[in-house]
């Protein structure tokens, strides 16, 4: 494959009452990408990835915590943690979210 397209990535969830939504919109070799949706309030609690990994989001506004320091999100906004970085969110409104994890 050349190449792969998608024209909106918000179109690939739907923000659903009370609930975080995801859909994983490309994986290969190198990478996961994965759209999440969630409801005002909702969010993750702290975890962390063996993987680098990026996050922006694309609509709405969400609050991340990447090694103790808060973040504000905003569409826009992009981060990238190293692996092992403990992180959470919650999000203040509906937000979608683009996760993108990278394999060594």
């Amino acid at each position: 494959m050349a190449h792969t397209t998608i024209q909106d990535l918000t179109a690939q969830v739907s923000i659903q009452q009370g609930a975080v939504v995801s859909r994983v919109v490309h994986r290969d070799a190198d990478l996961d990408v994965t759209v999440f949706a969630f409801d005002t309030d909702e969010g993750l609690s702290e975890h962390t990835a063996t993987r680098q990994a990026i996050v922006q989001v694309l609509t709405g506004r969400l609050r991340l915590t990447v090694d103790g320091e808060d973040v504000d999100m905003l569409p826009g906004t992009w981060v990238i943690m190293d692996p092992g970085a403990p992180h959470a969110l919650v999000a203040g409104e509906p937000t979608v979210l683009l996760l993108t994890m990278l394999r060594s």
